[in-house]
């Protein structure tokens, strides 16, 4: 497939931010190899059909809210169709068919069909997915590069720059199918960090997550908000990466597998905080025992310590499979 104009990217998902940047943060690391145009397209299904098996959806059944997902009839089909989520699987399925294969479509994640109706699938290792054409990296593509966090940084220099070393930047998890954050467990969480942080007469920078319970949320701001530093109130701009920029050591709530890969491509300690399982671990057991394979995961001990390891790059990785596998099919 070759390609002698700046590729078309097209990067689709239903528009939640966890979920859109898997994609974008693999067509923005493709953007670094090669010249490409990035254009994203946001979807949804109407209520009524959302629910219904990939096969049995038509375009006809999105929302009247949602992008166009398919070139008008005197455009030009994207050379790359980047698609993450469930929302999006009838759409990739329906474009490698329609492009007649001017399209080469990349589905993230485990799209829990054959992979093989795919021309790539890049999925998390620990995951377990298999085949000719599922491309496996620790963790889950991302948006993260040193260039990005620095950028971040002058936004919120003014309340970053005072704060003493050692910065810890926290990433508070919440509820999920395997785990749980509950009150008591929020605030043990927040004593134990609190005691590592004073410990080292450092600093604080907590985000929490949409998942976040509020009762936890609440036990844990109660417990932190006298130690030097920032808590995000959610209001205003995010600085989760002005924070990964400016931590000296980063602490992230087992539960999220984005977290924790992309904490891991700084190069900076990543301690692990454990939470309430509902279920055993399983794949995040695999991903968690990756991480420390790397080098770049501890489980949090109370204590600060450092080390260092290569910053995990897995989806400069990807992206450099999918512009091989463009070339040679």
């Amino acid at each position: 497939m070759e390609v002698t104009h700046p590729l078309r990217i097209w990067v689709v998902s239903d528009g939640r931010a966890g979920i859109e940047n898997q994609a974008l943060g693999l067509a923005e690391a493709i953007q670094r190899l090669t010249a490409a145009e990035i254009t994203t397209k946001r979807i949804r299904w109407r209520p009524a059909f959302d629910r219904l098996p990939s096969a049995l959806k038509l375009p006809a059944m999105l929302d009247p809210a949602s992008d166009v997902p398919f070139p008008a009839e005197h455009e030009a089909w994207p050379d790359l169709w980047i698609a993450t989520g469930r929302a999006t699987l009838p759409l990739s399925l329906a474009v490698r068919r329609r492009s007649g294969g001017k399209t080469f479509v990349v589905q993230t994640q485990d799209p829990r069909l054959s992979p093989a109706r795919f021309d790539m699938v890049v999925a998390p290792a620990h995951d377990g997915l298999s085949g000719d054409t599922v491309f496996e990296i620790v963790g889950s593509p991302h948006r993260i590069t040193p260039q990005r966090i620095a950028d971040a940084a002058p936004a919120f220099a003014a309340e970053i720059d005072p704060l003493p070393h050692p910065r810890v930047a926290v990433l508070i998890g919440g509820k999920s199918k395997a785990f749980d954050l509950t009150e008591a467990h929020a605030a043990d969480l927040a004593d134990r960090i609190a005691g590592a942080i004073t410990a080292a007469n450092g600093s604080l920078m907590l985000t929490f997550s949409r998942r976040t319970p509020e009762a936890a949320k609440a036990a844990m701001t109660a417990r932190l908000s006298a130690l030097s530093g920032l808590i995000w109130d959610s209001e205003g701009p995010n600085p989760f990466f002005a924070f990964l920029n400016a931590a000296d050591h980063i602490l992230v709530t087992e539960d999220s597998a984005n977290m924790a890969a992309e904490a891991a491509s700084t190069g900076k300690p990543v301690h692990i905080l454990p939470m309430g399982a509902l279920k055993p671990a399983g794949k995040f057991a695999r991903l968690h025992a990756d991480l420390e394979a790397h080098g770049a995961t501890r489980p949090f001990d109370g204590t600060l310590e450092d080390w260092n390891y290569p910053p995990l790059a897995e989806t400069d990785r990807a992206a450099k499979a999918v512009l091989e596998a463009m070339r040679t099919r």
